[in-house]
């Protein structure tokens, strides 16, 4: 006989944003079940800026992988796109907002590893298989594993991702962008020189280049580019695309060396229509989908879980109307503005339009200039309204 169980919360998806909120809500005080398969290596890293290394303090985790973090202390841009109008090299030095560090540059893996065990902690169930079937009710949502596990929540976060059962099952569209056709390649690269805490930007035609340091003389690289490059870089072996990647950064950190394997990701731009519908809540890319500009993906959704989990706090009922309208309410702002911004961003170094490219780089140029703006434009990274 299928397992039944009723929870107050029920969490669909096991990525970072999935544990993330298990973790919250279940601090909460609610009881949580976690529906999601067993979940693959993710080689990737995450910069976690501002008030997010706080909020991962406050899940109890940030100590477990706090020896394999770095700080970013400064995030240097670099115009590398060739073209006629270009930018100066841009600084921002978290020594002027009064911080030693804009955030910590943090590997997902230990990451997800001390979430998991956080969960088990606070008590939360884990259902190892995927959602077959979710079915909102005015009362409860009854959700359906793969394995025929019954799970009836008062409130459903999706958690998983992009191509999000959850949302079509609220009814919840998804205004996408257009077809980008970028993927990023990621990895990490042992290299000859310190990159003093500095995470480096390289502006290029076909997307941001970035270096984001790591502990030791280690970086983790984040290399957007057409699909079609990617997946060629992909593909060669470790010494070709320790070259390649020396070369794209202008030998700035030395030789470089390939650790561990590459991977790539598709990249797309796209935000749900809604943040909530009938006892159902979205965060992270089930919600809204960036490419990796300014390390603002993970950040916003750190900021959908704290929101949820503070609302969700006292509440009698986790997944009543009024809550989630607060819920959609209190979001709304910061995603809007910020999906819109790195956007445009993103837009404006593949675009041949020339006038765009004049805007970006008058806009470098102004915030190379005025410190006071430059001051705004860092607070606002790091999460600041």
């Amino acid at each position: 006989m299928a397992e039944r169980i009723t929870t107050d919360i029920a969490v669909v998806g096991g990525g970072l944003a999935g544990l993330a909120a298990v973790a919250a809500v279940a601090r909460a005080g609610k009881s949580v079940v976690l529906i999601a398969p067993a979940r693959q290596p993710d080689r990737r890293t995450t910069a976690l800026l501002g008030e997010s290394v706080d909020f991962i303090r406050s899940l109890g985790v940030f100590g477990a992988v706090a020896a394999e973090s770095q700080p970013l202390c400064g995030i240097r841009i670099i115009d590398a796109t060739g073209r006629l109008l270009r930018a100066p090299e841009v600084f921002f030095d978290a020594g002027e907002l009064g911080v030693t560090a804009f955030g910590q540059n943090v590997p997902n893996e230990p990451l997800l590893a001390a979430l998991e065990r956080e969960a088990d902690r606070l008590g939360a169930l884990r259902i190892a298989t995927s959602a077959e079937t979710i079915v909102p009710g005015s009362d409860v949502v009854s959700i359906t594993g793969a394995d025929g596990t019954e799970v009836t929540a008062r409130l459903v976060i999706g958690a998983d991702g992009r191509k999000s059962a959850v949302r079509a099952a609220a009814g919840i569209g998804l205004r996408e962008g257009r077809d980008l056709d970028q993927a990023a390649l990621v990895g990490t690269f042992a290299h000859m020189l310190p990159h003093d805490d500095v995470s480096t930007e390289f502006h290029t035609p076909n997307g941001p280049f970035t270096l984001v340091p790591l502990p030791g003389r280690r970086s983790a690289l984040v290399w957007v580019t057409t699909t079609g490059e990617a997946d060629y870089l992909r593909n060669l072996p470790p010494a070709a695309i320790a070259e390649a990647v020396e070369r794209q950064a202008s030998s700035f950190l030395g030789a470089m060396t390939s650790i561990g394997p590459t991977q790539t990701f598709p990249l797309a731009t796209a935000t749900a229509t809604r943040l909530a519908a009938e006892r159902i809540a979205l965060i992270g890319e089930a919600a809204h989908v960036l490419p990796p500009i300014g390390a603002q993906g993970f950040n916003l959704t750190l900021r959908d879980i704290a929101a949820l989990a503070r609302l969700v706090t006292g509440a009698p009922d986790p997944g009543s109307r009024a809550l989630l309208e607060d819920y959609a309410r209190e979001r709304a702002a910061d995603l809007g503005l910020r999906t819109t911004v790195v956007s445009l961003l993103n837009r404006s170094l593949l675009t041949g339009f020339l006038p765009a490219h004049a805007a970006r780089s008058l806009g470098l140029i102004v915030l190379d200039a005025v410190p006071q703006l430059r001051r705004v434009v860092m607070r606002h990274g790091l999460g600041a309204t």
